[in-house]
């Protein structure tokens, strides 16, 4: 039987805990965690300021294209 996974936490002291199998892996870096860890804000997660990027665009856009403009009255 293979030996566990353990947290690849890279920050001192080394976590020596058990990798969670279905949520351990972070998406943005794709280093796997234990349940203490595996949050991007738990683990200084380097891409977590790309992701917040790439969704604060996403939302201005999605803003943007449902802003309602005022209909602009003919001067008579």
């Amino acid at each position: 039987m293979p030996a566990k996974k353990r947290c690849q936490l890279q920050s001192e002291p080394r976590c020596n805990q058990a990798v969670l199998r279905l949520v351990g892996q972070c998406p943005h870096c794709r280093l796997e965690f234990c349940g203490e860890h595996r949050m991007p804000e738990h683990h200084q997660c380097q891409n977590l300021e790309n992701c917040r990027q790439q969704a604060f665009e996403k939302n201005k856009a999605k803003l943007e294209s449902e802003r309602t403009v005022a209909s602009k009255m003919a001067m008579a």
